[in-house]
């Protein structure tokens, strides 16, 4: 599924792309659930502390509708935060739509909420 906490660590893999200039993918043309997620605040702040680009993120859950992340990374996490952070994360679901990268602006299908990240063959890099 598709999920803000996997979009965080998806980039393209296209021909002549790098993580910096594939990364973040951009969501177009969307269908977006929320399911409720078992919360874990222990997984919430290592996932926070280890893995997460904050401002691809926030600007992702802009690109569906969240606007309850702030802007600038907090230093302090408390519970409050990592409710939202949870909710984000790993509450929305993107079921049908795209990924477009920002650099080479190839479109990655999402279709019953699987990304489908293969590539033809020209397309390998």
């Amino acid at each position: 599924m598709v999920r803000l906490i996997t979009h965080n660590l998806l980039a393209c893999h296209a021909k002549n792309c790098t993580q910096t200039k594939g990364f973040p993918l951009a969501f177009n043309d969307v269908r977006v659930e929320t399911k409720e997620a078992e919360f874990n605040a222990d997984f919430l702040k290592s996932f926070y502390e280890r893995k997460i680009d904050w401002d691809a993120l926030v600007g992702a859950a802009k690109q569906l509708g969240d606007t309850s992340l702030p802007l600038e990374r907090p230093e302090m996490v408390d519970d409050d935060f990592l409710q939202l952070l949870h909710h984000v994360l790993l509450e929305i679901h993107v079921e049908e739509g795209e990924m477009i990268c920002p650099n080479c602006k190839h479109v990655y299908k999402i279709r019953d909420g699987i990304p489908n990240m293969l590539l033809a063959e020209h397309e390998i890099g």
